[in-house]
């Protein structure tokens, strides 16, 4: 670990919470063949996963905090209107939703970027967000819905004007809920990196009430 400031580093969106420089572990993993994804499980009677049709920049803005709250997902709190619809306007973008008996209870975000190739391009789609709320943890929807996204990132081109898909991708830190990272391998994902970088961290979780009106 490295030495940090004794003094706290005040978080610039001013939500009365205290930030601190620490070390975080960031593991990327990758998937680079179809055939290692498994097939997703039939889903139980009350759950549904669905592509959003008519995401809206408030949509997913509210499943961005309302998910990542517990987790200090903040660095979004800040954006606007605008920088969230450029990014779900973007080609390849998808927002999948978990829900159980009718209520949501987690969403997939899907972000695809062509790769130039001497061949012929290809894609990479990252799975950019993934998450359950609170209440919807110890159900075992975890493993159906990322079973699930998985095969809908590889089949992305299917309803966008992108090329075969090279990779589906993600990325966790050692601040994600404990069992990300072995949700993530067991669902045939590899890690092909791991990097320590000094981030500036919330020293409290924003809690999904307050990350919801957080600026």
């Amino acid at each position: 670990m490295n030495d940090f400031p004794q003094e706290k580093i005040e978080d610039q969106a001013d939500w009365g919470v205290e930030a601190y420089p620490q070390d975080v572990t960031i593991t990327s993993l990758q998937m680079l063949d179809s055939a290692l994804a498994e097939q997703p499980a039939e889903l139980p009677q009350g759950v549904r996963i669905e592509r959003a049709q008519h995401v809206t920049p408030e949509l997913v803005r509210w499943f961005y905090a309302v998910v990542g709250g517990p987790y200090r997902w903040y660095e979004r709190l800040g954006w606007s209107r605008e920088q969230w619809q450029e990014e779900l306007d973007a080609e390849g973008s998808e927002v999948w939703i978990l829900t159980l008996d009718g209520t949501p209870a987690g969403y997939c975000q899907l972000s695809a970027e062509l790769m130039a190739s001497s061949i012929a391009p290809t894609a990479d789609v990252e799975i950019l967000y993934f998450g359950l709320m609170d209440w919807a943890h110890g159900k075992g929807l975890g493993r159906l819905f990322l079973q699930t996204v998985i095969q809908r990132a590889w089949d992305i081109p299917n309803r966008h004007h992108l090329p075969e898909v090279h990779r589906v991708w993600v990325h966790t830190c050692n601040l994600d809920g404990p069992h990300a990272l072995a949700n993530y391998q067991a669902r045939g994902l590899s890690v092909y990196e791991v990097e320590q970088h000094q981030e500036i961290v919330l020293k409290q979780p924003l809690g999904s009430w307050s990350a919801m009106f957080a600026q």
